[in-house]
């Protein structure tokens, strides 16, 4: 028998939106970028510390 491993998540909504600004903001510095592939972890972590700034 397969064993197989489920995530349960456990996250707040405040913590989902969260996520989902800085995954919008991401996608903004990918389009600004001119949608050029190769910079999804510098986009995400940027995007992180822009809107970690904004709500701290």
């Amino acid at each position: 028998m397969a064993r197989t491993s489920t995530v349960t998540r456990t996250s707040s909504s405040k913590g989902q939106d969260l996520t989902d600004a800085i995954r919008k903001k991401a996608y903004e510095l990918y389009e600004k970028r001119g949608k050029k592939p190769g910079h999804a972890l510098d986009d995400w972590l940027e995007a992180e510390r822009i809107i970690k700034q904004r709500t701290f």
